[in-house]
């Protein structure tokens, strides 16, 4: 699933340095503005290779929606470095983001906005190459969030857990109403149920889609098929 040439001890030493100085600064300011549930340097560290397990499928530019503490855009905008726009509601966050974009002098912006409300925004729709999310909730609500922020040809790469039958039925029956197809699952050989999913989108979105903040989550799409 991963790939090696995006591995952490591959990376060319300035990339190695500035992912230092973000793990160093997540952590600093974790305390006072809870960025990730990563207490220390060795829970960070593996945030950082979980992210770069799929730089190799990123093509630029990217989105990447629930930024959160930075990942996996940050990991991917030093490794790849393609454009990363990351949204995240929350202003403290995208605050700091902000600071690592900056510091680090990343190509890179943030956008302090619902996922929602930027897929509505015409001159964010259909603008992507790739789409990322993580913790955001149930495949259909990420599908409902990225597909329509990607360009018709474009790809969402969504790390999961487990993914059961039930919502393998649900996410089937999104893909076809939000205009995407199954392209490949890709299963961690490590095993521990984790994979990426890698959808395409293959026609334009609906303009319904997505619908007002906060329906996404609370009633995704084709849940009770």
């Amino acid at each position: 699933m991963t790939a090696a040439e995006f591995s952490l001890e591959r990376l060319p030493p300035a990339a190695r340095d500035k992912l230092e100085t973000f793990a160093r600064r997540l952590l600093e300011r974790n305390a006072s503005l809870n960025l990730t549930g990563a207490r220390d340097a060795a829970a960070v560290e593996a945030h950082v290779r979980d992210s770069l397990a799929i730089a190799g499928l990123v093509r630029g530019p990217l989105v990447d929606v629930g930024s959160g503490g930075g990942f996996p855009a940050i990991p991917l905008a030093i490794a790849t470095g393609a454009r990363v726009t990351m949204i995240e509601s929350l202003a403290k966050k995208a605050a700091f983001l902000r600071e690592i974009v900056r510091d680090l002098e990343l190509d890179a912006e943030v956008l302090a906005v619902r996922a929602e409300d930027a897929g509505r925004d015409q001159t964010l729709r259909g603008r992507f190459a790739s789409a990322t999310a993580r913790a955001v909730g149930a495949v259909p609500v990420v599908l409902e969030l990225t597909l329509p922020l990607l360009a018709v040809g474009g790809t969402a790469l969504l790390q999961r857990g487990a993914f059961d039958d039930a919502e393998r039925r649900a996410t089937a029956d999104a893909l076809l109403v939000l205009g995407g197809e199954l392209a490949a699952e890709l299963v961690d050989p490590a095993g521990d149920d984790r994979r990426v999913l890698v959808v395409r989108k293959i026609a334009a979105t609906n303009q319904r889609f997505p619908r007002r903040a906060g329906i996404p989550a609370k009633r995704p799409l084709c849940a009770d098929a």
